[in-house]
């Protein structure tokens, strides 16, 4: 199965109040398909997920569901350190209509290999949908060496990775590949991969596009478009992503502690990159 070549790890806009703004939410999601996303991870690290409750986490991807843009796929991010959160959010994920679920790596905790393996036969247990792994060692202080991506694809519904850690990227036998980070989508396709789990999309999306439609052209759009994956990098993400949209006039919103608002300087390298892409702030 697919499920589309631009996936756009989705911000989870909020009000002035801190409260999600399941509005603007509907219109990011819209506006984003507009611009080349074939479909949305939802409650992932750019949507804020560690500081969502589970009831608005559960909200955002039930409302994802119900207002998808037409032919866009919705991927839950339902991932966790502890197996029996993780297990419970995909089966509920699962009976909210998503279409595959994204499973971080288990954080902090450092399991052994056969502990993360366990984490994920308990994980598909829980539902029938595809599985896509989630390797950011970066973030989670554990990575997933391609050998143990090739053994974790044995689970049945483990179909996928969004790699995040650019040293690991190469074919693996039994999973379609995803990149993890924007700087890594033009080597992913040209691997062969799926396509990428992207942040930059929210606003370069047709340019990324062309990337996955026009083999010939992608080297280019790929080098024009790097001082715009710099900028996003500028700070912790969401911050800079949030910042853009902001600056476009687009739902975002505040940031939930312990992130906080872009610097002034960061957010004037961000809105250097954005110019230098023809990204035209709203007035």
């Amino acid at each position: 199965m697919s499920l589309g070549a631009i996936i756009t790890a989705v911000v989870t806009p909020l009000q002035p109040d801190g409260a999600v703004d399941e509005s603007g939410f509907v219109e990011l999601l819209g506006y984003c398909a507009e611009h080349g996303s074939d479909g949305f991870v939802i409650c992932g690290t750019t949507g804020e997920a560690p500081t969502l409750t589970t009831d608005e986490h559960l909200r955002l991807i039930e409302l994802a569901v119900a207002e998808r843009p037409a032919g866009t796929t919705i991927i839950a991010g339902t991932g966790s350190n502890d197996t029996a959160h993780a297990v419970e959010m995909t089966s509920r994920a699962a009976a909210s209509g998503a279409d595959a679920i994204l499973s971080v790596t288990p954080y902090y905790n450092r399991p052994n290999r056969a502990g993360v393996r366990a984490h994920y036969e308990a994980v598909a247990a829980a539902s029938d949908l595809p599985i896509v792994l989630y390797n950011i060692p970066s973030r989670t202080g554990l990575d997933l060496p391609n050998d143990q991506l090739a053994e974790l694809a044995q689970i049945e519904t483990v179909r996928f990775v969004k790699q995040a850690n650019p040293d690991n990227l190469a074919p693996v036998d039994g999973l379609g590949i995803y990149a993890g980070n924007d700087d890594m989508l033009a080597d992913v396709l040209d691997l062969g991969g799926e396509g990428g789990i992207l942040v930059a999309s929210h606003l370069v999306g047709p340019q990324m596009r062309r990337m996955v439609d026009s083999p010939d052209e992608r080297a280019r759009i790929d080098a024009t478009l790097r001082p715009f994956f710099d900028a996003l990098g500028v700070t912790t993400n969401p911050i800079p992503i949030k910042a853009a949209l902001s600056m476009m006039g687009l739902p975002a919103g505040p940031l939930r502690l312990p992130l906080v608002e872009a610097t002034p300087d960061e957010r004037r390298v961000i809105a250097d990159a954005m110019a230098a892409v023809g990204l035209e702030p709203a007035s």
